[in-house]
């Protein structure tokens, strides 16, 4: 692996850096510079998008002359285990694209009116990019913690901007189990340091299969608390209970990336499961495996009947998150290379589409009910630019399709086909491709017909409850006109769809990047070597 050209070596830093200093000078502009602060974040979010793209392609080998891998940056210098790394490979490289894919069509909706229902909006949103990018990118589990605490705590700003007092009630439940999971994070670190003597993630790896016997036992719990603090960020049964009440009360552009909120926790698990637990860990190798699948299987059941349950379809998205969530811990706690990279596709193509139907579903259920959702914010401010009602014509037969409707009736169709899994869409290939992954051996598992049958469960589950949702929503025919949709919030909507449709377009390439990342998962001595240098100890 050749070492990448300097200007790209500092791309990951820039992930994190760039968002903080761009926050700071948002803090330092006043309230009423709307159009500055606006240019300001959107500067910095597409400059984030084209880092993360070029981050991506470096870590593949297609730019800087390289052959690909793993990309360390040491803070001032110091090596590692005793000084503070960033760490990109082609996995970490992958969520930071699609957290800052979200995150500038997010931003792009919310210059319609959101990001005026509160203060410091613009500061606060580049700020929990700034802590998923960084959660993302960090090779250290307490350097984990603090940006973890980052993106929280821009959450907890994000989460009552607007006010409400449904959103207040729904909030203060995030804060609190948050809080309380922070602290199980702390004591899960601190097991975890006790028996290791480090906090850096492949040092860990390097230490775990020296570990004596009578330590494992105190560096498995110690994971195991830890564990929990991620499976309820990740939504987890029985512990999510917060998560679809949470996400509804959300404002729609704050939904659409709280979306990549429960993927940090799922990231997590599977890094630290290939790193510390995979293939040469010693004693310690499968710790949890079975638990993570019984705690995934029920969270897509118990999501699945929360999808079917409600009507409400801010609910119905959440619900979805969930059955996301469980699929992807399951698939995790089965393993198996080729199973881990269709759970990178189905993540990728799952987050993009739930993100795309938070900023849908707002402009929808105006459509049903003209008054606004959050009292006292003002109307888009691109008065002149909007995907107005098609007047109806006196010579015309039948009933004239208003292009409002046309529009969220398309978007909404789109949105359905993809999260059902239905052919030929992006949705489809992820459950396909787990699907046939775990039909892929001689002998199928009970738990591979179990995962199969739920996936196959909850797309149906949501086909319906989309249908009806759809139908009561938009085609049920009104005595009002449909309400004006500005071009301003069809533009994200529309660029998040189109994004997974390239994901069916361009399945195959996609796919082979996954795999490798896969692959490389499964095989970690090139980010331990990466990252550890002449301190990597013996090949793994």
């Amino acid at each position: 692996m050749s070492a990448a050209p300097l200007w790209l070596q500092h791309l990951p830093v820039l992930l994190v850096v760039l968002p903080i200093v761009a926050s700071a000078l948002l803090l330092a502009v006043a309230e009423r510079r709307r159009r500055l602060k606006r240019a300001i974040s959107l500067v910095t979010a597409v400059t984030m998008v084209a880092v993360a793209g070029l981050l991506v392609l470096s870590c593949d080998g297609q730019v800087g002359g390289g052959t690909g891998g793993p990309q360390v940056y040491r803070l001032a210098d110091w090596p590692a285990p005793f000084g503070i790394v960033l760490v990109a490979d082609r996995l970490s490289a992958l969520m930071v694209l699609l957290t800052d894919l979200l995150g500038v069509t997010a931003l792009v909706y919310a210059l319609a009116r959101w990001d005026r229902s509160g203060p410091r909006f613009h500061a606060l949103f580049l700020l929990l990019l700034a802590g998923i990018n960084g959660a993302f990118l960090t090779g250290d589990i307490f350097n984990l913690f603090v940006f973890f605490e980052v993106l929280l705590a821009a959450s907890y700003g994000l989460i009552l901007h607007g006010s409400g007092e449904e959103r207040t009630r729904a909030s203060l439940h995030y804060i609190t189990i948050n809080i309380a999971t922070s602290l199980l994070f702390l004591v899960g670190v601190a097991m975890i340091y006790s028996v290791t003597g480090s906090l850096n993630m492949a040092d860990i790896a390097v230490k775990t299969p020296q570990v004596a016997r009578g330590d494992l036992m105190l560096l498995e719990a110690g994971a195991a608390v830890l564990g929990v603090a991620f499976l309820v960020k990740s939504g987890i049964w029985p512990l999510n209970f917060w998560l679809p009440r949470t996400y509804a009360a959300a404002a729609p552009p704050v939904a659409a990336v709280f979306a990549i909120m429960t993927k940090v926790g799922v990231y997590i698990i599977l890094r630290l499961s290939s790193l510390l637990f995979g293939e040469g860990s010693g004693a310690a190798v499968g710790f949890a495996d079975h638990a993570l699948v019984l705690l995934g299987f029920a969270t897509m059941l118990f999501g699945t009947l929360g999808i079917l349950a409600t009507r409400q379809l801010t609910r119905v998205a959440g619900h979805y998150v969930l059955v996301s969530s469980g699929t992807l811990i399951a698939a995790i706690g089965l393993g198996g290379q080729a199973l881990v990279a269709a759970l990178l596709f189905y993540l990728v193509s799952s987050t993009l589409a739930v993100g795309a139907l938070y900023l849908l579903i707002e402009p929808v259920e105006r459509n049903a009910d003209e008054e606004d959702l959050i009292a006292g914010i003002a109307e888009p401010v691109f008065d002149d630019e909007y995907v107005g009602a098609v007047s109806e014509e006196t010579d015309e037969v039948g009933i004239i399709i208003p292009g409002t409707i046309a529009v969220l009736g398309g978007a909404f169709i789109f949105c359905t086909l993809l999260l059902a899994g239905l052919p030929p869409l992006s949705g489809f290939i992820a459950k396909f491709a787990i699907i046939s992954t775990l039909f892929d051996q001689d002998a199928i598992s009970p738990s591979a017909w179990t995962l199969a049958g739920l996936i196959i469960l909850s797309g149906l589950a949501t086909l319906v409850a989309m249908t009806r949702a759809g139908i009561d929503l938009l085609w049920t025919p009104g005595e009002d006109a449909p309400a004006r949709l500005s071009v301003i919030e069809v533009v994200p909507i529309g660029l998040l769809l189109a994004i997974c449709l390239s994901l069916m377009v361009a399945a195959g390439p996609i796919y082979r990047y996954v795999e490798t990342t896969a692959g490389g998962l499964g095989a970690p001595r090139a980010y331990i070597e990466a990252v550890m240098g002449s301190h990597a100890g013996a090949p793994r």
